[in-house]
């Protein structure tokens, strides 16, 4: 307000003259005081802004950093985020790609091709303006050949797969792998026996799932020891197959184990035998087969579902010793409860390398035992390490 228009008012109001002036004077300096508190400057722009390929990555993205504006945290400290852009090489627009928050100095373009060259800008923003970094050097994405952070998983696959190898070799030459002893294993040759004893069969079940599950073939690999055994004990084999190939494959490996023993003529290809794809009908039909043949011993070895404890109560109420084995959890507890042995998970397969007694499986089963000890060692030592606050063995295990 004028110092004009001031004195017009004292003469029209004389009487009040001076206490109108000094309000009129406080008004004008707070007003002014307002206007130049509320006068905003454009924010400081980010510096050192720089593009790089992003390392040890599959290509197709670009990793941003930056120093953060001098109004970010200090100054007149009112910028409220940075936007990022971009622009292909050959090309005047830069086109807004993302906002970071405040604080943030770096941001990873997720979404660059491979091959194609890009510059940068990156501004920072306080709501009313925005001010640009200048373009960054152009930069191409692509993809490495190697991931340098994932080393330690390189010195892991290289350990393991040498002994495997080692053991293998080993095996191949005669040499005598031990091989903890398992117990579902030790009793095959029991529930043979007494069912050779007690003038019964013996029901082998390989599970629901075809030869594309790898529980169908170790149950396969266990079935040629079982026929091999039953063939030699002169005892019946009754084999019900769900899926075709499966089937296909239980007959050969049966007529195989019998003639391996010196029995072919022993070898009846009706006791191996294509029943239903359906799961319910199979399990009606195996528990028919229990009730009609009376094994002696059953082996439930490979995939089941939820027809396991239908079928494992059917066999323990007619008496029969029970051996099972897979590598589904859900269907563990029941082969547990109602099953005389049980090969849980992984015991499934090393039962396989352990009777089939190939040199390859068992030198594999060998092998990984051995990678396990080394991994269980190293565990140990991190957790030794780490009471004592040395954290260089848990970096360099820890894969990012």
């Amino acid at each position: 307000m004028s110092h004009r228009v001031i004195r017009n008012l004292v003469g029209l109001f004389p009487d009040f003259g001076i206490v109108l002036f000094f309000s009129l004077f406080l008004l004008s300096n707070v007003s002014g005081q307002e206007a130049e508190t509320s006068l905003n400057h454009p924010p400081k722009p980010p510096t050192e802004v720089s593009a790089v390929d992003t390392p040890n990555d599959a290509g197709g993205s670009i990793t941003l950093t930056w120093t953060k504006s001098a109004d970010d945290g200090a100054g007149e400290n009112d910028v409220v985020g940075y936007e990022i852009f971009r622009s292909p090489r050959g090309e005047a627009d830069y086109q807004a790609i993302a906002t970071v928050a405040l604080s943030k100095t770096e941001y990873v373009d997720a979404s660059a091709e491979d091959g194609r060259f890009y510059t940068y800008r990156v501004a920072a923003k306080d709501g009313e303006f925005s001010t640009p970094s200048g373009e960054t050097l152009p930069v191409v994405a692509s993809a490495q050949w190697f991931n340098r952070s994932r080393i330690n998983m390189l010195i892991s696959a290289v350990m393991l797969s040498f002994l495997i190898i080692w053991f293998i070799e080993k095996a191949k030459k005669g040499k005598n792998l031990f091989v903890r002893p398992l117990a579902g294993l030790e009793a095959i040759e029991e529930g043979i026996g007494r069912a050779t004893e007690m003038g019964k069969p013996v029901l082998y079940i390989p599970g629901n799932n075809d030869m594309d599950d790898i529980q169908t073939i170790a149950s396969m690999a266990i079935l040629s020891r079982v026929a091999r055994t039953v063939a030699e004990y002169d005892t019946p084999l009754l084999v019900p197959s769900k899926m075709p190939v499966a089937f296909t494959m239980a007959q050969e490996v049966v007529e195989q184990a019998y003639i391996e023993a010196g029995r072919p003529d022993a070898y009846n290809p009706d006791n191996v035998r294509f029943i239903t794809m359906a799961q319910f009908g199979y399990a009606a039909a195996v528990n028919g087969i229990m009730l009609r043949q009376r094994p002696g011993t059953v082996f439930f070895l490979g995939a089941f579902y939820a027809e396991s404890l239908i079928m494992a109560e059917t066999g323990a109420s007619i008496g029969a010793i029970q051996i099972a084995g897979t590598a589904m959890p859900s269907q563990l507890p029941f082969f547990v409860v109602a099953c005389d042995y049980t090969l849980i998970g992984e015991e499934l397969f090393a039962a396989s390398a352990y009777l089939s007694g190939e040199p390859r499986l068992l030198g594999s089963l060998k092998g990984q035992d051995w990678g396990k000890a080394v991994i269980m060692a190293l565990i140990i030592l991190g957790v030794l390490f780490e009471s004592f606050g040395v954290h260089f063995l848990t970096n360099w295990l820890v894969s990012h």
